[in-house]
This record gives structure tokens, C-alpha cells and sequence, in this order.
């Protein structure tokens, strides 16, 4: 069992920066891939970043070169940096993670609301 708190998200103008922060607990030692989300209002969840234990990345093309993200393995901790924020990046982030390699159960947390707005 996983449990995953998300935090950082807020209100922010255009060309902003802000970091999420992913904080899992229960298993931690056998999470494989924490991963991003996002849902703006009346669109589906779709896949901002993702990464391993090994530390490989993958990110959506709508976020590459202004999003990083990164781990803690130890803390069972993912970060998410995002600059050159856009109105359209206004979404409640939401953090998840499969557990296990292979595993197909799904953990998610509560989800951060970010707001890009002037």
C-alpha cells in the first residue's frame, strides 16, 4: 500500500515558476515510477512527466524545456519544477505511482490545484 500528498501548488502569473512536491508513504522502497498528472476543468487527465527509481524521464511535449522533475528515492519523494508557466497550464496536479514495476494498481493523491493567471 501506497499513500501519495501532494503540495506546492497556488496562484501564479504568467512566467511564473513553482514546485510541486509528491510525498509517498507505506511502501516507498517499492515504488518504481512516480509520475504527474494534470486535469483542467471539462478535460481529461492527461500525463505531464514521469520518472524511475533509475531516474529516467519522460516528459509530455506541451512541458519539455520548462518542467523538471525529479526524486528522492529515499524519501519516497517526487518534485515538480515548473517555469515559464502558462494560463493554460492551470490544472489540479495530481501525483501517482503503480507501485511496484509491473504492478497495474493505481495510487493517486489528492491533487494541488496550480492557477497561471494575471
Amino acid at each position: 500500500q501506497v499513500q501519495l500528498v501532494e503540495s506546492g501548488g497556488g496562484l501564479v502569473q504568467p512566467g511564473g515558476s513553482l514546485r510541486l512536491s509528491c510525498v509517498a508513504s507505506g511502501s516507498i522502497s517499492s515504488i518504481y515510477r512516480m509520475s504527474w498528472y494534470r486535469q483542467a476543468p471539462g478535460k481529461q487527465r492527461e500525463l505531464v512527466a514521469s520518472i524511475t527509481t533509475g531516474g529516467i524521464t519522460n516528459y509530455a511535449d506541451f512541458v519539455k524545456g520548462r518542467f523538471v522533475i525529479s526524486r528522492d528515492n529515499a524519501k519516497g519523494t517526487a518534485y515538480l519544477q515548473m517555469n515559464s508557466l502558462k494560463p493554460e497550464d492551470t490544472a489540479v496536479y495530481y501525483c501517482h505511482t503503480n507501485g511496484p514495476r509491473f504492478e497495474t494498481h493505481d495510487y493517486w493523491g489528492q491533487g494541488t490545484q496550480v492557477t497561471v493567471s494575471s
